[in-house]
């Protein structure tokens, strides 16, 4: 696939672009990535504190499934060996962020498939998410093109890829991950009616009689006269 044409159109414009869009470009590029990942960890913290394990079950789903996305993007890299077009593109302008050294491949572009995984996963687990993430998704795989170290079909077949593989692995372990998330919730009550339970038993041998929910929902103890006590 040659799409150098667009590759030098591309960065023929970043070239020209006032100095404030090329820096801006630059700082996307390099940390853009980084607001995926706190959008990650927002979802989760959101879920974990709501019922339903489904959203649980997708929230840590989504950065798992990113995870995967990018393994598979980097075992394909390392199998199709493309050269970075700013090596290998004659009459293009130079690009605005240093060129890979050479062994670190073109094909496909692993920003963008961790951006695309990252988008659809996230948009699984909330969807109003949507108007966000997907914008900021094409963004990342614009940039790393805007930037001269990716051809364009690197990025586009990258947010396919990355997108793609999300998708299927999210559907296919949203069950199994609900049911041990059920699982997990399941054993922590068991845990605390456990716990519950050694309390009361131990108060009663200290002559502690619980009487029934306090202000803030525990036991309340009511002391009661054992032989030998004397109470005041």
């Amino acid at each position: 696939m040659d799409t150098s044409g667009p590759y030098r159109a591309v960065t023929g414009f970043a070239d020209s672009a006032p100095v404030w869009v090329q820096r801006a470009f630059e700082l996307w590029t390099g940390y853009g990535l980084w607001l995926f990942g706190v959008l990650l960890a927002a979802v989760w913290w959101r879920a974990r504190g709501r019922g339903s394990t489904r959203a649980v079950a997708l929230a840590l789903l989504a950065p798992a499934a990113t995870v995967i996305a990018y393994a598979v993007s980097e075992a394909v890299k390392s199998t199709v060996e493309e050269e970075r077009p700013c090596r290998a593109v004659a009459g293009a302008a130079a690009p605005l962020a240093g060129c890979p050294p050479p062994g670190d491949w073109s094909f496909p572009s692993n920003h963008a498939a961790i951006a695309g995984a990252a988008a659809v996963a996230l948009v699984v687990a909330v969807r109003r998410l949507a108007p966000l993430v997907v914008p900021l998704a094409l963004l990342m795989a614009f940039s790393r093109v805007f930037v001269g170290v990716h051809y364009p079909h690197d990025v586009a077949l990258g947010l396919l890829l990355g997108g793609s593989v999300a998708a299927l692995v999210v559907l296919a372990l949203t069950g199994p991950a609900a049911s041990g998330v059920r699982a997990v919730r399941a054993a922590g009550t068991r845990r605390a009616r456990t716990r519950a339970g050694g309390m009361r038993a131990r108060a009663i041998r200290a002559g502690i009689r619980l009487t029934g929910p306090g202000p803030g929902g525990e036991s309340s103890p009511e002391v009661r006269n054992v032989p030998g006590c004397r109470m005041p």
